[in-house]
């Protein structure tokens, strides 16, 4: 899964939200790292809608505009639980090998390793 993807759906595990707040969120989320653009995040919304991992919670309008508030699907949270634990697993496994590196006898100058 690619990490936009994940943090729009991060975003809306504990609420739903509307688009400009997902953009928050999401740049929240990320600490800083990640800044959607509204194209880039409605692309997402239309296409995590039509795979049913997310769900038009309401529509109301505001200052003449439609205001979309998206929400996870249950089949998105169940996605999103998924990916987490694997994230979970590879993160360990880096880890493990990362300690595993830095008790490893470091080869000397000059000599095969």
């Amino acid at each position: 899964m690619q990490e936009p993807t994940l943090l729009v759906l991060t975003a809306l595990a504990d609420a739903p939200r509307h688009g400009y707040a997902l953009l928050r969120e999401v740049t929240a989320i990320s600490g800083g790292r990640v800044k959607l653009r509204a194209g880039t995040l409605y692309g997402a919304l239309d296409r995590l809608l039509g795979q049913g991992l997310v769900r038009v919670e309401s529509e109301e309008v505001v200052d003449g505009r439609a205001r979309r508030t998206y929400a996870l699907s249950a089949t998105g949270r169940e996605v999103l639980a998924a990916e987490a634990e694997r994230l979970r697993a590879v993160a360990a496994e880096a880890e493990r090998r990362l300690a595993g590196a830095a008790r490893a006898p470091k080869p000397r100058p000059g000599f095969a390793s």
